[in-house]
């Protein structure tokens, strides 16, 4: 592992992707347990103020670089979990590091601007080169938020913003509906809902965890709004092997979505808007097909429904695309597209027709952060710059290949093998098992981590290359030997 010093200086030199790859640690070095005994007292201070009950090791930030983070007790890990999907270029990228010190970031930082009234002079600027370079086939507009959760939040909220305008004919609300909400009343405060999906994960607010249903912690204990829950493609792997059962998942699923637009319908509760993500992350990486997503689209459209699609964790390229709904290919464009993770700043892309017409109805103080956009400018210019999404492409079909070839020599410990890209997962037998797995391969050097069930999911990022590879299958092949 490189001295904090010489690192220091390093990063200032380094650029392109083979030379992170060089300067990065040779490999793994674990010095104690995980999580060590400086980590252990840390989370003992910690918990005195704050809580500390998902903590899982303290993270030495200035020591991690590339692919490798380092805990605090020295212990170097190759990462393929990256902070939950979110770092696009590892961890201290010297072209991200050198926009942190300069006057637009520092300026932005100290004096954070209100952006929803007081935005920057270079805001718009910066909106066009990180954002709106890279936007989705046929939406130019965009939100910026704080995180994946806003977004969301805020996405539903445009969706029924037009959705009562077009019942109004187009027009905004009138006196009676400005009214009657204060007193929570209709026809100000309209019955409306949003239709989610069976292991869905988008978000913990209050509104979201009405549309979040991955694990049952996460919702215990809090109202809820009456809002239907639609069936989502369970398939099975391999693909081109279970091609018939797999058609049948989508039929079954997108007339489980017609029969409950209409059960809400019947209860005056209309759909507004769809909600739904391209691959369930959270809830355990499902896929659905660019059939079923088409067909969802299509559903949205008949009955004039906001169309949105969550790429908070796929958006940003580990798929092989910016996006990962640009794989399904559809014949008209989402109407909102959410992100934040890998994009680093949250927000959403969306139609033109449903910008909102009046001050402060998608509001609050900060609007998003522009020193996020400012870091999320460059690091859109290096992953252009050195074909990142390309490599994530060649490197992704490797990865696929692989973890094929590591289940079929696992005796049975694995199965459902899938991803695009290197968003990837397999599964276990059981959860247990799966955790199991997950603390023996921290133990032994890689960083990963799981998801849904029994799920153990990657998510490497975008200047993971073929050398990290083959380093994950060994370790990945050593620690299911030792199950």
């Amino acid at each position: 592992m490189l001295p904090r010093l010489a690192k220091s200086s390093l990063i200032q030199q380094v650029r392109g992707v083979s030379a992170i790859a060089n300067a990065e640690p040779s490999g793994p070095s674990i010095q104690t347990s995980i999580p060590g005994p400086r980590s252990k007292e840390l989370k003992q201070e910690m918990d005195k103020v704050h809580q500390t009950t998902s903590v899982r090791f303290h993270v030495d930030y200035e020591k991690s670089f590339g692919n490798y983070v380092v805990d605090a007790d020295g212990n170097t890990l190759l990462d393929v979990y990256t902070q939950i999907s979110s770092l696009p270029l590892g961890y201290n990228h010297p072209d991200l590091v050198k926009v942190a010190s300069s006057p637009q970031l520092i300026t932005s930082l100290v004096s954070r601007p209100a952006l929803g009234s007081f935005p920057r002079t270079d805001f718009a600027d910066g909106i066009s080169h990180a954002l709106t370079s890279i936007a989705p086939k046929g939406l130019k507009a965009v939100q910026t938020m704080l995180c994946g959760t806003s977004a969301n939040e805020n996405a539903i909220k445009t969706a029924f913003i037009w959705y009562q305008a077009q019942r109004r004919g187009g027009l905004g609300p009138d006196a009676l509906h400005l009214e009657s909400c204060m007193t929570q009343q209709k026809p100000g405060t309209p019955n409306l809902s949003v239709m989610g999906f069976e292991g869905a994960f988008h978000g913990r607010s209050l509104c979201m965890l009405s549309v979040t249903r991955s694990k049952p912690i996460h919702k215990v204990d809090i109202p809820a709004f009456d809002w239907p829950i639609a069936k989502f493609p369970r398939y099975k792997y391999p693909l081109a092997q279970n091609s018939a059962y797999n058609k049948k998942q989508d039929q079954e699923c997108l007339a489980d979505v017609e029969a409950k637009i209409a059960e809400w319908k019947r209860r005056d509760n209309d759909v507004a808007a769809i909600i739904v993500e391209p691959i369930q992350a959270e809830g355990g990486d499902h896929y659905g097909s660019p059939a079923f997503f088409q067909g969802l689209r299509d559903v949205a459209a008949k009955h004039g429904i906001v169309f949105i699609v969550d790429e908070v964790q796929t958006g940003g390229g580990a798929t092989g695309d910016v996006w990962a709904h640009d794989h399904w290919n559809l014949s008209s464009p989402p109407d909102i597209v959410t992100f934040s993770k890998k994009l680093l700043t949250g927000g959403y892309f969306y139609g033109e027709h449903l910008r909102v017409k009046e001050a402060y109805r998608i509001y609050n103080t900060w609007m998003g952060d522009p020193t996020k956009l400012l870091l999320l400018e460059k690091a859109v210019e290096v992953i252009k710059r050195d074909g990142l999404i390309e490599q994530s492409r060649s490197v992704g079909a490797e990865f696929q290949k692989r973890l094929g070839e590591l289940q079929a020599s696992s005796g049975g410990k694995l199965d459902q093998a899938r991803g695009r890209g290197t968003f990837a997962a397999v599964d276990f037998p059981s959860g247990s098992l799966r955790d199991k797995f997950v603390d023996l391969a921290i133990s032994n050097g890689l960083h990963c981590g799981g998801c849904g069930d029994k799920s153990l999911r990657f998510r490497p990022s975008l200047v993971y290359t073929k050398k990290h590879l083959d380093l994950t299958f060994d370790l990945l092949d050593k620690t299911l030997k030792q199950l």
